[in-house]
């Protein structure tokens, strides 16, 4: 595995919380994760951070001053690049039944009320981490066929334009491009597990 490869299969994960005690705790229960663990005190914050890097999951207090996790999050559903970050929602225990709907219907995935039980949270926050990596996965392996079907697109051209030329003397140079392409699907096929 390659260092770049490395690098992206660590998973951050946002917490937004306008209370330290609160973002303390979720430091605590998610620190054995081993992922980065990054900071925002309010829905702006929160909005800058995900402008600046991928996530995730974001873990979103819903009662903060200034713009509330439902609006923050309906920001974060709106904008292409961060509209598929999974969304859970903590919220206090005395907190309207609403809630709970409202912020389902706002795009989050899940939903906790405080105080959340450790485990469960983690649970939940590995869950993400998991699909998080496997997408990555799968982008990876999607650019590396991309690469490939160019690769073959170009020997195509090659041999296209030889063979509109009307040179049989380079029957040898067309072969080698034919095992060229057979060789790069036999590659493909392999990657797919084919």
């Amino acid at each position: 595995m390659s260092a770049e490869e490395t690098t992206d299969e660590r998973a951050s994960i946002l917490l937004v919380d306008d209370m330290e005690d609160n973002l303390i705790a979720l430091e605590a229960v998610l620190g054995s994760l081993n992922e980065p663990l990054v900071r925002a005190r309010s829905g702006e914050e929160a909005m800058k951070a995900l402008l600046r890097q991928r996530f995730a999951v974001v873990l979103l207090d819903i009662r903060m001053p200034g713009m509330d996790g439902f609006e923050t999050a309906a920001n974060i559903k709106r904008l292409d690049q961060t509209k598929d970050v999974p969304i859970i929602f903590l919220t206090g225990t005395d907190a309207d039944a609403g809630y709970a709907f409202r912020g389902y219907a706002t795009g989050a995935a899940d939903y906790l009320t405080k105080p959340f039980d450790p485990w469960v949270l983690r649970a939940k926050v590995t869950v993400f981490l998991d699909l998080h990596r496997k997408n990555q996965q799968l982008e990876r392996m999607l650019a590396r066929e991309q690469e490939q079907f160019d690769e073959l697109s170009g020997c195509l051209k090659k041999i296209e334009t030889h063979m509109s030329a009307g040179s049989l003397q380079d029957v040898s140079e067309l072969r080698h491009q034919v095992r060229q392409m057979e060789g790069l699907l036999r590659e493909m096929r392999r990657g797919r597990g084919l």
